[in-house]
């Protein structure tokens, strides 16, 4: 016996005890969850058809976990305009398990609903005092303008060690020196 579902704007065909990976439903782990939208029930002999949906029918599942899928990249490029965009994108799942197919509801066993959870009671705490922000002190700041102005110094002893003049292009003041004692 198979059914064929639609959910999330997607048709799935479905068996007793299929693992199911639909678009995020609201329920939690463990609840169960009807699938209203039958479009077709099969059962070896018989089969079933909407027109657009059977109105009796509904497919019983239990939400096994809720996750993201794998991240998607969407990439976009307008050639010669230095345009492109890179995204990506995960997709919120539902996984769940196939627990019947019911062509009739009337004849499905019923199922309790989960009992609501009880809300947390909250509890008014003080505020947490606020710590006071320190001002810098003028001693810490000596020692960076220090820093600075050493760091300046040896910038300047450093091109002032530097020998001026010696190199022309590839030949040094010596060839030049030589060339002309020779002439």
């Amino acid at each position: 016996m198979y059914a064929v579902i639609l959910t999330g704007g997607k048709q799935y065909r479905v068996k007793v005890g299929d693992l199911l990976s639909v678009e995020k439903l609201e329920a939690g782990q463990g609840e169960t969850i009807h699938f209203d939208r039958v479009l077709l029930i099969e059962d070896g002999e018989n089969i079933l058809v909407g027109t657009p949906v059977l109105e009796d029918a509904a497919v019983r599942a239990e939400v096994i976990e809720q996750y993201k899928d794998e991240k998607v990249l969407v990439f976009k490029k307008k050639r010669r305009k230095q345009f492109r965009r890179t995204r990506g994108h995960r997709q919120q799942l539902t996984k769940v398990r196939v627990a019947g197919i019911f062509p009739d509801k009337s004849v499905a066993p019923a199922v309790e609903p989960p009992a609501p959870k009880p809300r947390p009671e909250i509890t008014e705490k003080a505020p947490a005092p606020k710590k006071a922000a320190k001002a810098p002190e003028k001693a810490e700041a000596a020692p960076k303008k220090a820093a600075a102005k050493s760091r300046k110094a040896a910038r300047d002893t450093r091109s002032k060690a530097a020998p001026k003049g010696k190199t022309v292009g590839k030949k040094t003041a010596a060839l030049k020196t030589k060339k002309a004692t020779k002439e």
